[in-house]
């Protein structure tokens, strides 16, 4: 029987991980593989958690996930030869990925046999302004999905689900729009219970790839001070796209926050204990190629670093 693909595209910080992790944690007796660029953002409740060996885990629920390393078309072969065979596969897309170059390459013949593309899902922050679906690669994610999912609802504000509807409808998506409070979406629109394979998709003419984005790292051996953290981010926030990590503050010595920041949003949440060997802090910064100096950014984190 052949394996219907998820794939879930949306760009930096939209919520994807969310509405994948969600998907897992709720399997519902499904045997569901989830392919993603960055293994270490997916946040699987502890108790999920099975086993771990050649970049997969495997998740009690029956579930496995594992990250994209090397080719798609290789990474989607080693699954398909599973014992037992995932039903589903979900792929997760880079933030900066154009999903209709990744739609191309699924539409290999060898692929479509074993495991077609069933539906392309676009998670959008709801609080994303409507100007920025403008950008050519936001209007691709959006334009090649069948669902658009609206996250980050309850942060967005009143009245901002309808306004992003509205700006959606003005793109020309033909994509049911539906909301996803907290990474829930109608498991019945991601899988939907047919027999019949889904036809070949038309992706469009291939257009030369962008270097757009670029990742900068900082890591430190030492405690931060959090009132210094929050000042440099309200100067890095500007020109940041992306930016996530782990660290261990003076407040809170010897317990481990995990910071996120996305859509001009910053949050931090406990995490779990630091791994022995790893740095106190590493984090990790998107932002457009040239706006946002190595220099600049290691002045500024170096002072976050707390007094000994």
């Amino acid at each position: 029987m052949p394996v219907p693909i998820l794939l879930v595209t949306g760009f930096l910080g939209a919520g994807k991980t969310t509405v994948v992790n969600h998907l897992l944690a709720h399997a519902e007796g499904r045997r569901i593989a989830a392919v993603v660029n960055d293994f270490g953002a997916i946040n699987i409740d502890a108790e999920l958690i099975a086993d771990a060996s050649d970049g997969v885990v495997s998740l009690a629920n029956g579930c496995i996930c594992c990250s994209l390393e090397g080719d798609l078309l290789r990474t989607l072969s080693t699954l398909l030869r599973r014992d037992p065979r995932p039903e589903y596969i979900v792929i997760e897309t880079s933030g900066v990925a154009d999903p209709a170059d990744i739609v191309r390459n699924l539409m290999d013949p060898v692929i479509l046999r074993e495991a077609p593309l069933e539906t392309v899902l676009c998670v959008i922050d709801a609080a994303t302004p409507a100007a920025a679906l403008d950008d050519a690669l936001q209007r691709s994610q959006l334009r090649v999905a069948d669902i658009v999912a609206l996250s980050k609802l309850d942060l967005a504000g009143e009245g901002a689900g309808a306004r992003m509807r509205e700006a959606i409808r003005a793109q020309r998506v033909l994509a049911v729009v539906v909301d996803a409070r907290h990474g829930e979406i109608p498991s019945a629109l991601l899988f939907p219970a047919s027999d019949r394979a889904p036809a070949p998709r038309e992706p469009g003419p291939k257009r030369p790839a962008e270097e757009r984005f670029e990742t900068l790292s900082w890591t430190s051996d030492h405690q931060l001070s959090l009132p210094r953290l929050q000042q440099v981010i309200g100067k890095l926030a500007p020109k940041l796209a992306r930016a996530k990590g782990l660290f261990e503050t003076v407040e809170q010595p010897g317990r481990q926050m995990v910071f996120q920041f996305a859509g001009g949003r910053a949050t931090l949440a406990p995490g779990d204990a630091p791994a022995p060997g790893m740095p106190r802090a590493r984090i990790v910064f998107i932002a457009e190629l040239g706006v946002l100096a190595k220099a600049e950014l290691d002045a500024l984190m170096d002072g976050c670093i707390a007094s000994p």
